[in-house]
């Protein structure tokens, strides 16, 4: 056979091949988007793997055949690519569904959906340089929306603008605070959660996390990044609205060092504004753990202020001192709710982490051999138990915080701290590799969502130590499951993706008469004990991964708080300053 002969019918052959494996016409999108197909609902990064799940429950799912995907533009009426779906998994036990997990190529920016024959088409598949900018930003102005006795105006809370509640300038003193009667004046800060009381464990330790995130990237929020009532004064967005929390910190220490471990009603209020909240408000309680918390957060914020307002600095340098002397003199100093107080405890009966913590901040800031011998004699434990939250991650503050100043921390102790650090972040990359939907967690507990990104800030300080880029992809699948590749289909951070909650556990969104809720606040996320069962419908026989509902009685699932947003905020900013460096 000739050579022209021979190439013509080589051509001939590869027509005849593409035309048995044409990709099936595309139906076009009808404008309804399948939950079955479950992905990150708010962005990608160009350079990141498209990690989505299709899945489906009941038995006839077995039936269906492991089938191709495409990827199409909007419309759906063009074709952009297409490979197989990943192997069918069995995930009824953890997740409630039968699922195909599926890594796609990474796609140029732009926006797309994905098509599976039998399934349908799905959500947008956002694809941007600064994919998580956005939620991001959102997530630091939800609070703002969460500020204690300020009115919120239009300019600055658009629809949500509110009067202001709870001036909090006579605030009594609670039998339990060790003070006989009279009152004290405790304005400000951020109400912690869905309901308006404030407390300093679960101050200081997102304080901890939102600053570990400026000290990590330098500053995400610059000024008139926020639309805040600061912006525009010349300082940086982001810290004036820590500044906000700290100020309120403050005026929660005794005249003898020690931490008021919370400011509260006796009971919750209704469901109604801030300012129709009006029940006496108490200072309640003294403890160990809430002073040492406090102690570690001040210190930090003392580096962190620094180099702009050096007055400042000292006032928290000193207080954070005076915080530290009390907590170590006072180690037993373990809070219970008094028999009248029916609100947020925050209990611990061990301090041993708080008190690391605070060791670690204080000679990070100043570099003093008492904070030392400290560290020497109760070094951090770097652990990750999902549940544990604001009981135990302060050890880890305590290394991120160590490994921040290897000049400063001996080598010995920082060679230790980083294999510890790197060891549990391989061992949750193998975590995120082998679990339904690419979480770092097994075990479901209140605020879970929080857990899957506490253990992902664990991988950041991996990464800040090794720049792997497995610790990049783990971070970004937990993001990813947050916002929309989880079984329920939902992006947790209000007001954000196609699916978002509408019902959130938080009074304002409650009783504003708006139907949305307050956005860039995270919900709770799935908790497979159901406490609040009692008021919430959840699906019958709701696996650990679905024991979610998106209605307002669900505190167990669908409340916010302060220390669950604080990880996302960290992730979210941690990941878009890794893509600003590449």
């Amino acid at each position: 056979m000739r050579l022209p002969e021979f190439i013509l019918l080589v051509l001939l052959t590869l027509h005849l091949l593409a035309c048995q494996t044409e990709s099936p016409a595309l139906p076009g999108f009808t404008g309804e988007a399948t939950p079955d197909i479950q992905l990150n609902q708010v962005g990608y990064y160009p350079d990141q793997a498209i990690q989505f799940t299709v899945a489906a429950t009941g038995t006839s799912a077995l039936d269906r055949p492991d089938s191709s995907y495409q990827i199409t533009n909007l419309a759906g009426d063009s074709l952009v690519r297409e490979g197989y779906l990943g192997q069918r998994q069995d995930w009824t036990a953890l997740a409630g569904v039968l699922a195909q997990p599926t890594l796609a190529d990474p796609l140029p920016v732009g926006d797309y959906r994905i098509y599976v024959p039998g399934v349908g088409y799905s959500g947008v598949v956002h694809v941007a340089e600064d994919a998580l900018h956005a939620p991001f930003i959102g997530s630091l102005r939800g609070l703002y929306y969460q500020r204690a006795s300020q009115a919120l105006p239009e300019q600055y809370a658009g629809e949500y603008a509110r009067a202001a509640g709870h001036p909090d300038t006579e605030v009594r003193y609670h039998p339990s605070s060790g003070h006989g009667g009279g009152s004290m004046s405790s304005p400000g800060g951020w109400y912690d959660a869905g309901d308006y009381n404030k407390y300093i464990v679960n101050g200081a330790f997102p304080m901890g996390q939102y600053l570990a995130l400026y000290e990590d990237v330098g500053d995400p929020a610059p000024d008139g990044s926020l639309n805040i009532p600061e912006s525009g004064n010349g300082q940086s967005d982001y810290l004036d609205e820590m500044r906000y929390e700290l100020d309120w910190m403050l005026t929660m220490q005794d005249a003898d060092g020690g931490l008021f471990h919370k400011l509260t009603t006796l009971n919750f209020e209704g469901m109604v504004m801030p300012n129709e909240a009006t029940s006496q408000r108490y200072i309640v309680g003294k403890s160990t753990t809430a002073t040492l918390d406090f102690a570690a957060a001040t210190a930090q914020a003392s580096r962190v202020y620094r180099p702009l307002d050096a007055a400042y600095a000292d006032r928290l340098l000193a207080a954070a001192r005076r915080a530290y002397a009390w907590g170590t003199a006072n180690a037993n100093a373990v809070f219970r709710n008094p028999d009248d107080v029916h609100t947020g405890e925050y209990g611990d009966d061990n301090a041993d982490d708080e008190r690391t913590w605070a060791a670690a901040e204080l000679f990070a800031a100043t570099g003093e051999q008492e904070y030392y011998n400290e560290l020497r004699a109760r070094p951090p434990r770097v652990r990750f138990n999902a549940g544990e939250s604001w009981t135990g991650y302060m050890g880890n503050l305590a290394a991120y915080t160590l490994l921040r100043f290897p000049d400063r921390v001996p080598q010995e102790m920082h060679q230790e701290l980083q294999q510890l650090v790197i060891t549990l972040a391989d061992s949750l990359v193998m975590d995120v590799n082998q679990n339904p939907y690419r979480q770092p967690i097994t075990q479901f507990e209140w605020g879970s969502n929080s857990d899957v990104l506490n253990a992902a800030m664990l991988l950041a300080a991996a990464h800040r130590q090794e720049p792997k880029a497995d610790y990049v992809a783990a971070m970004r699948s937990s993001v990813d499951y947050v916002l929309g590749n989880n079984p329920n289909n939902v992006c947790y951070l209000t007001g954000y993706g196609d699916r978002a909650p509408m019902n959130i556990h938080h009074r304002p969104s409650i009783a504003d008469g708006i139907a949305a809720p307050v956005p860039g606040l995270l919900s709770g996320g799935p908790n497979s004990k159901q406490q609040d069962k009692q008021y919430t419908t959840y699906e019958a026989g709701a696996a650990p991964m679905q024991s979610w509902a998106d209605q307002e009685p669900s505190f167990a699932s669908n409340e916010i708080c302060l220390n669950w947003n604080a990880p996302f905020t960290y992730l979210t900013g941690y990941l878009e300053h890794v893509g600003a460096a590449k």
